[in-house]
């Protein structure tokens, strides 16, 4: 063996080592410094009646119905599960929740979680909300990007008949698409304006490709210095990976800088019960497996184009938050480098978020806000997802547990 070998060998195994003592997931210290007592019982609850697939089911039931009879369960909602997935009604009470998370070094994405508009002048309206989350990040560091779904700002027919292309369109259905286009744009610029990166949001593959083509043309717009505007690639379908690489390797040709959003994806089951129904290829990819194997494989392939690429890896899941933070060991970046971010979802995996920017990495919680009643449908999907994610809730509920037990002792 030679020494050559040998002091490479004990140079990776001392990385190794040292990023191991660095972050430990499991220390529950650091994730839950920010919760009281009382706090961190109600999270153990409600985690334990989300881990209840036929209690999410008639919880869903009996919101749906309350609200519709006029039931006074808002201040229920708000202070449960509400207050533990949301930063607030309004900009101004969610910041109040990201100068909390500040202290802790961990950024906000201030994410206005409406769903289910169907008017112009609510598409408008959103709109400006947006920009108003823009303006707030302007103004604060601790918020160093907005974020958007294409779906909140446009009816989702036009887009599924744009999937095939433009060509496809009417008169009519060809003005009401330049609408949407102007509407994302008008985001994008004020992003840009305002040096602020925006993540526009992934959605169902059967108007992505109409989403992809807006967010390339933004791109080579708004990007040329740096990544303002990002795509979101959701790793469960199988052809995301190739797809990352067919635009890194045309913004090289063309000269801009590319931003990715990877994420595992939040589709799945709908996706495979249409593709069924209809008779095509299904997008997923075949196992759960291949899913993490791409999320890895698109991660390292960014930090492989860290000169050109920036990347949020939005992901609760340890080992692939582990594997990044090892990358950017290897790469030789410094923790702080605002071109590689880590984001997880407020009120989850506070183990990930807080132990990370506790070691220096840059992290940001996604803070999704709006009316109590506006955000239900996301506090339904969210505690719907977290029902059917294996593994998910009984971890949150294990480090929850461990912690009781620590402060007792």
């Amino acid at each position: 063996m030679s020494k050559l070998f040998l002091a490479r060998l004990i140079d990776y195994l001392r990385k190794e080592l040292i990023l191991s003592i660095m972050v430990s997931f499991e220390n529950t210290e650091v994730a839950f410094r920010g919760k009281s007592n009382r706090e961190l019982k109600k999270a153990y609850w409600l985690f334990k009646l989300v881990a209840n697939p036929g209690m999410v089911k008639f919880g869903k039931g009996f919101t749906n119905f309350s609200l519709k009879t006029k039931l006074p369960v808002k201040g229920i909602i708000k202070r449960t599960i509400f207050q533990q997935f949301c930063g607030g009604e309004t900009i101004n009470e969610s910041i109040e929740t990201a100068k909390k998370l500040a202290e802790r070094n961990v950024k906000t994405i201030l994410d206005y979680s409406i769903e289910g508009k169907t008017e112009e002048k609510d598409f408008d309206r959103t709109v400006e909300e947006i920009l108003s989350t823009i303006k707030a990040g302007k103004d604060n560091p601790n918020i160093p990007f907005a974020v958007f779904k294409v779906t909140g700002i446009s009816t989702f027919d036009i887009l599924e008949k744009a999937n095939g292309g433009i060509d496809q369109l009417n008169a009519d259905e060809l003005a009401k698409y330049e609408r949407i286009v102007e509407r994302i744009e008008t985001i994008c610029k004020n992003g840009f304006e305002n040096d602020q990166p925006v993540f526009i949001d992934a959605e169902e593959s059967w108007i992505q490709d109409t989403i992809d083509r807006i967010v390339v043309d933004l791109s080579k717009k708004y990007n040329k210095e740096k990544a303002i505007v990002f795509n979101t690639l959701q790793m469960y379908r199988h052809d995301r990976l190739a797809y990352l690489k067919e635009v890194v390797a045309q913004a090289e040709q063309e000269n801009w800088h590319p931003g990715f959003k990877i994420v595992r994806g939040a589709y799945m089951e709908k996706e495979r019960e249409r593709a069924q129904k209809m008779g095509y290829p299904s997008p997923i990819q075949p196992t759960k497996a291949d899913t993490d194997s791409d999320y890895d494989a698109s991660v390292a392939f960014c930090l492989d184009h860290i000169d050109r690429v920036a990347i949020c890896a939005g992901t609760h899941n340890e080992l692939s938050s582990e594997k990044l933070a090892k990358l950017i060991e290897e790469k030789g970046l410094t923790h702080d480098d605002r071109r590689v971010y880590f984001a997880q979802l407020l009120g989850m995996s506070d183990h990930i978020s807080f132990n990370l920017a506790d070691n220096g990495f840059m992290v940001a919680k996604y803070v999704p806000y709006g009316p109590v009643k506006e955000v239900l449908p996301y506090l339904i999907r969210r505690a719907e997802e977290n029902t059917s994610v294996a593994g998910q809730t009984s971890r949150e509920l294990t480090l929850i547990k461990k912690e009781i037990a620590r402060r007792k002792i």
